[in-house]
């Protein structure tokens, strides 16, 4: 019903009635009832995704709540008051009583004709909930402190509502947020992330998180989130890593990403204070993207993030301090590059780093080098920079060196891909196969040191990078 009022598409419908579970199976006996609370999962075979299975709940009261979460025991009832009297917002608490069903789901209503459904019908609105609506408050119904003690999930639901909808909390409601902040650690970690998730797709995430620090909710959530509060940084940044962070996430918001580039936007500087040294404007960051990426594992970890969101949000972390400088970065440097933090990750890494130049203040998201490094890539995108893009593979070798399947295959290959890195033109098989067999005569000393040269390169890209950003970026 709040949907309607706010002239918006119901993400579902739920219908409420003075019907026993055992009345309501008689008449739909292919729907579900598998739970305690007088819910009946009832399929409509309709087309419509949102009405393909419609949930019918019989009136009830609650008991107490001991747990923060579960009422110790349900109640069924004859009125429809009495059921929405224990739902959290006001907003939420409002039926619209139907006397034609066939009316309102009918294929041929459309969205600009609900506000006709919603004139012609009876709404049941004990608490005030359309004025609220109206006048964009988030209010708790009757006491917030019984509210919130009832499910502590509700001081999240009504940051996320309030955040949806760019609507205020009321400040009672507000207040009681504040008073009660500490219950949330009674919620599991999965509702909680579902509430977090919708936060940051939400077009106003950074409110969202703002909210969540104002009211101490934030410290019990993400608490190494918290302490990027009031933590200053050097003269190439305006704002304290919380600040940043807030606004590098909004840029992320503002462009539509992906979840997960808004999560690898929020969390990429976190272990900033971690690894702060000294202060004012030459304060350094020393390797704060190698804590930054163990501490976002940490916190998605906690939160029960699909493992491969997790994988995503930590890689983007991990390299979002990449250096790029025309004239001093070679085609072979940036195929390391590019073997390093992947070809699929490029694109999503230019946009981190995009929210993260925003985020310190400055005008401009993509400057020059980072639009001459996407040239470079295009360039060389095709070359090769990974063992399975080679001329040749270990069974090859296996047959040409007349040698058992073992390390020094590997080895051969690993030196053979740093020689192809450097010039692509060496990528044929009369030259890998001749290279090899000269790679072969070497005994395990004098092949072990050519491998070592190899990872030498591999890392000497990376070593130059974090020379030159503690040289020209203090950090």
């Amino acid at each position: 019903v709040r949907d309607l009022i706010l002239e918006k598409k119901p993400k579902d419908w739920d219908v409420a009635t003075d019907a026993l579970p055992e009345e309501i199976l008689k008449i739909f006996p292919d729907a579900i009832y598998e739970n305690e609370f007088g819910t009946v999962r009832v399929k409509t075979n309709s087309l419509e995704e949102t009405l393909k299975i419609i949930e019918v709940t019989t009136f009830r009261k609650e008991g107490e709540y001991k747990d923060f979460r579960h009422p110790e025991y349900i109640e069924f009832s004859k009125n429809i008051e009495d059921d929405l009297s224990r739902r959290d917002f006001t907003i939420n608490a409002i039926a619209l009583e139907i006397k034609n069903l066939d009316l309102l789901v009918n294929k041929k209503i459309k969205q600009k004709n609900l506000d006709l459904i919603i004139k012609n019908y009876n709404l049941i609105d004990p608490f005030d909930g359309q004025k609220d609506i109206n006048k964009k408050i988030i209010k708790a119904v009757g006491n917030p402190n019984q509210r919130f003690k009832e499910d502590a999930l509700r001081l999240l639901r009504a940051i996320r509502f309030a955040v949806e909808f760019d609507f205020m909390i009321e400040s009672k409601t507000y207040n009681s947020i504040i008073e009660n902040n500490f219950l949330i650690k009674n919620i599991s970690a999965e509702r909680i992330r579902d509430e977090f998730i919708k936060i940051i797709q939400s077009n106003n995430a950074s409110r969202g998180i703002l909210l969540l620090e104002q009211t101490g909710l934030l410290k019990f959530i993400i608490p190494e989130l918290s302490n990027c509060v009031g933590v200053s940084q050097n003269k190439h940044h305006k704002y304290d890593v919380f600040e940043h962070s807030i606004k590098a996430l909004q840029y992320a918001v503002s462009k539509n990403y992906s979840l997960e580039i808004r999560l690898a936007a929020l969390f990429h500087d976190i272990g900033k204070p971690q690894t702060k040294k000294g202060d004012g404007e030459n304060a350094t960051f020393y390797n704060h993207e190698y804590v930054s990426a163990k501490l976002t594992k940490l916190i998605l970890e906690r939160l029960k993030f699909p493992k491969e969101v997790i994988k995503k949000v930590v890689h983007l972390v991990r390299y979002h301090m990449f250096y790029y400088n025309v004239g001093e970065v070679t085609e072979s440097g940036v195929r390391r590059f590019i073997a390093r933090v992947g070809q699929e990750n490029i694109d999503d890494l230019i946009k981190v780093r995009e929210a993260d130049r925003i985020g310190s203040g400055v005008p401009k998201a993509r400057v020059y080098k980072i639009r001459h490094l996407l040239y470079m890539i295009e360039k060389v995108r095709r070359d090769p920079i990974s063992p399975k893009m080679l001329k040749i593979n270990g069974n090859d070798l296996i047959k040409i060196l007349k040698l058992n399947p073992g390390p020094r295959i590997g080895q051969i290959l690993n030196i053979l891909l740093e020689e192809v890195i450097d010039n692509p033109q060496k990528n044929s098989k009369e030259y890998l196969t001749n290279r090899a067999k000269e790679l072969n005569k070497l005994n395990d000393n004098q092949l072990n040191q050519m491998v070592e040269k190899a990872k030498q390169k591999q890392q000497e890209f990376e070593k130059n990078i974090e020379k030159e950003l503690r040289k020209k970026y203090y950090v």
